[in-house]
């Protein structure tokens, strides 16, 4: 488990001294992971639809149908629990035409081993030369949405903060906005969300003695001190949804929808300008009580190892209760590839405080 972690450290501090000031393809990864096990069951498909605390996450629009004040709790373990997870979100209306989110995201690494000082200067091995650290992201989100004059239309923005950790090794603020829109009408709905409409920018500080560390542990790598600034580009999710009545006490919300990268990727769709990968959520509820979900998303381009190409899909399938204001859910997926990656256990928790004024 500790060479994992160490593997993993390296990694992440190679990501890190090799940001370039210019437009990256991937960039604050860990904020396109999601929210809500209720979400991430229909495999993000939730644009459209997305209407509680945790609508600042995936369209701020949604924030105007919070009437009450509304909490939201997340807990996810990747990686067999070497990285954790975690979501904290709060909503509240201002008047009958707006609302405010507030949201906390932590993604993190804990307890890993620091090998760069393990031989001394004279090339003996002193395990108590060993030390540990942290590395965590972590995104700081205030969400405002308000309903339009025109009948059915809503829109959203959500400003946010990005600090990123490693150690003493570097660190690293960012700033960028979301935007989005909800309309419905004739029971179906349409969302858009832009993230990093305005591009997000992150500044690197890096240590010049830990560089150091890093520099010599290796001979010939690293020689160089990196440069310092990235650039998040926008990236764009467009949903349609409709919710049909299935006899007297159950309905079923689905919805579709399509991802946009401005980047080549495996998706899809793909092109040297942009990329685009579909996605399908369902949720059939009983009463507004109990809930099933099943989604189908992360479709993908694979190349295999005869050279021929195939589709990939990644499904995922959850459950929700909700009794005297409080809802409890769980989803099975991962962090949003397939392969030989492993599926987490996710488990989410809101509070709508508004039963508890009766």
């Amino acid at each position: 488990m500790n060479t994992l972690k160490t593997i993993l450290y390296f990694a992440l501090v190679g990501f890190c001294l090799q940001a370039q000031a210019q437009f990256r393809n991937y960039s604050n990864e860990f904020l396109n992971i999601g929210v809500d096990a209720a979400a991430l069951g229909m495999s993000k498909s939730v644009v459209a639809t997305t209407n509680d605390v945790n609508a600042s996450y995936w369209n701020p629009a949604g924030l105007v149908a919070v009437e009450d004040y509304q909490g939201s709790l997340m807990h996810a373990s990747y990686f067999a629990g070497i990285a954790s997870y975690n979501f904290a979100g709060f909503a509240m209306p201002v008047d009958q035409k707006s609302a405010v989110g507030l949201s906390l995201i932590r993604f993190g690494v804990d307890d890993i081993l620091n090998t760069t000082q393990l031989i001394d200067s004279q090339g003996n091995i002193d395990y108590n030369r060993i030390s540990l650290f942290s590395a965590a992201d972590y995104a700081f989100n205030v969400a405002y949405a308000r309903k339009l004059i025109l009948d059915g239309f809503q829109i959203g923005v959500n400003a946010k903060i990005v600090r990123r950790i490693i150690g003493d090794f570097a660190t690293s603020w960012g700033f960028g906005f979301d935007a989005g829109i909800q309309f419905e009408r004739n029971r179906w709905k349409f969302g858009l969300l832009v993230r990093d409409i305005t591009t997000t920018y992150n500044t690197w500080t890096i240590n010049q003695a830990a560089f150091d560390q890093i520099k010599n542990a290796v001979p010939g790598q690293n020689q160089e001190l990196p440069e310092t600034t990235e650039i998040t580009k926008p990236k764009v999710q467009l949903g349609v949804a409709r919710t049909f009545a299935i006899g007297r006490f159950f309905h079923l919300l689905t919805e579709f929808d399509l991802q946009m990268r401005f980047a080549q990727t495996n998706d899809l769709i793909s092109t040297s300008a942009f990329s685009i990968a579909p996605s399908l959520g369902m949720q059939l509820d009983y009463e507004n009580m109990a809930f099933l979900r099943l989604g189908v998303g992360n479709v993908q381009q694979t190349k295999e190892f005869d050279g021929s190409n195939s589709v990939s899909i990644q499904p995922n399938l959850g459950i929700g209760f909700k009794y005297r204001g409080i809802q409890v859910d769980y989803a099975l997926t991962n962090i949003g590839s397939v392969g030989n990656a492993l599926y987490s256990n996710i488990f989410s928790l809101k509070f709508d405080f508004s039963y508890f004024r009766h």
